[in-house]
């Protein structure tokens, strides 16, 4: 799984790019999960931030495997 994160994302985790290996697919919960582990500053973040799995929005019935691109939407403001 390829997990993208965008603007101030990448400063909380210190990349642009997360290869992810997973054994079965996962939920949004279990993503979210997995990702606090590794980047336990992303909790301040996660009410704000949706999920996209392969370009487009996913929901809490959404299933990810390790084919996945997901992509880590902050929120945006415009102007």
């Amino acid at each position: 799984m390829r997990v993208l994160f965008f603007t101030q994302l990448k400063d909380v985790t210190g990349c642009e790019v997360l290869e992810l290996s997973s054994p079965s697919p996962k939920n949004a919960q279990q993503l979210w999960e997995m990702l606090l582990r590794k980047f336990p500053a992303l909790s301040g973040h996660q009410k704000t931030i949706r999920l996209a799995r392969n370009w487009e929005y996913a929901d809490s019935e959404t299933q990810f495997t390790d084919n996945d691109e997901v992509a880590l939407i902050p929120p945006v403001s415009g102007g």
